[in-house]
């Protein structure tokens, strides 16, 4: 088992900054690709940004590349997300996933977070 808690979300301006956390316990988190998804009112669950098990691959969204960045800090087991320029359509719960490989599809996580909620106001 994985436990994994989300910190950092919070409200912010149109074109500001955050950065959210995620915290893992349990089994050894070095061994498990990373991932953030994200989900708005009304909408489904859309993948945002993912990490490898090394941190050596990184994958986002097309609606976040060169925005947001994703990395992780093992010895310190918790993976970040970097949000910088943000804008109203961000606004979404922001949930870290674990699991074996680094993909963009939902499915294949294994352990989630119970979210975050990051709120951008025009």
């Amino acid at each position: 088992q994985v436990q994994l808690v989300e910190s950092g979300g919070g409200l912010v301006q149109a074109g500001g900054s955050l950065r959210l956390s995620c915290a893992a316990s349990g089994r050894t988190f070095s061994g498990y690709a990373m991932a953030w998804f994200r989900q708005a009112p009304g909408k489904e669950r859309e993948f945002v940004a993912a990490i490898s098990w090394s941190g050596g691959s990184t994958y986002y969204a097309d609606s976040v590349k060169g925005r947001f960045t994703i990395s992780r800090d093992s010895a310190k087991n918790t993976v970040y997300l970097q949000m910088n320029s943000l804008k109203p359509e961000d606004t979404a719960v922001y949930y870290c996933a674990a699991g074996r490989v680094a993909t963009r599809f939902g499915v294949e996580y294994d352990y989630w977070g119970q979210g975050t909620q990051v709120t951008v106001s025009s």
